[in-house]
């Protein structure tokens, strides 16, 4: 299942689909969904969110256990550095090996302040790059402190994540190289707006890549989409999100429709964002789609 996913990410066109598991003890309704818009026959593997903004949901791990026994997809479980220590990290590690829980997205986390649950403290032992480190321990047969396991784990293939955009793009470079030479296999960006935006970033990552002559030069990166139908959307974005960058142009059409009223706003944010994802596809077909959990948006764009 893995090996399927990682050879489409290395060698084919992919296509993965975020869902964020909510403040729920059961992960059924985006289940039927997924059902209902028949998704899981329309991309390569899912992802599940670990707690965004520090807002309390349902498991990252659970979730992407649920969701790869119910779809015989593979899925991206998201690990927060915020919220788990060296040893709980890779407790969580050890226990989804077990389950086939092998592919990982490293984040750091957003805040702990931003969270709704009363006096939260950030664990934050380091950032993404040590659940990287241990992913790469794990891969070659020992935890984190070097001592060996008597039973190998099954190989983890680590994914992180970049910014989409910066003023300096030569520092986004470095992180990207920091990144790859700690093992990810894939840099999923922020979302992307703007296909000359792409063009830049393409162009950096190859850069970057040109720097290993090991299976490390295999890494590929995957632009992230998160489909705009609101003027409020794009321009909350715009301001108050770092490493995004929306188009003045897509500001205007969006502004004028919103003239009209929500269905025309709608329609041009959908048109806009259908034209990004056909786009992409045609330059680099390795895309990461992001909606919210508005899964029927999905299904209309990867239509």
């Amino acid at each position: 299942m893995f090996n399927e996913l990682l050879n489409k990410l290395q060698t084919d066109s992919y296509l993965t689909l975020e869902t964020t598991p909510t403040h729920e003890p059961t992960l059924e309704k985006i289940v039927s969904e997924i059902e209902k818009y028949d998704l899981a026959n329309k991309v390569d593997g899912f992802s599940t969110t670990d707690n965004p903004l520090a807002k309390l949901k349902y498991n990252a791990l659970f979730a992407a256990l649920k969701l790869q026994t119910q779809f015989k997809k593979p899925v991206i479980a998201t690990m927060s550095m915020r919220d788990r220590n060296k040893i709980a990290l890779q407790s969580d590690l050890l226990g989804a090996n077990d389950f086939d829980i092998r592919a990982i997205l490293a984040l750091t986390g957003d805040p702990a302040k931003m969270s709704d649950q009363p006096h939260t403290k950030g664990v934050f032992e380091s950032n993404s790059i040590m659940l990287l480190e241990m992913i790469y321990s794990f891969n070659n047969g020992m935890d984190y402190a070097g001592k060996p396991f008597k039973t190998e784990p099954k190989t983890i293939s680590p994914f992180a994540v970049i910014n989409s955009y910066a003023k300096n793009f030569k520092t986004l470079e470095k992180k990207m190289y920091k990144k790859i030479q700690h093992g990810a296999v894939g840099l999923i960006t922020q979302p992307v707006y703007d296909i000359e935006n792409v063009k830049v970033l393409l162009s950096h990552f190859e850069n970057t890549k040109g720097g290993f002559k090991d299976e490390r030069e295999l890494a590929q990166l995957v632009f992230g989409i998160f489909p705009i139908t609101k003027l409020r959307t794009a321009q909350f974005l715009s301001s108050h999100v770092p490493g995004i960058h929306v188009p003045q142009d897509w500001i205007e059409a969006l502004s004028k429709a919103a003239k009209t009223g929500t269905d025309e706003e709608y329609k041009v944010g959908m048109d806009l964002s259908k034209k990004l994802f056909e786009d992409l596809k045609k330059l680099h077909p390795k895309i990461h789609m992001m909606t919210a959990n508005k899964f029927d948006i999905a299904s209309e764009i990867i239509i």
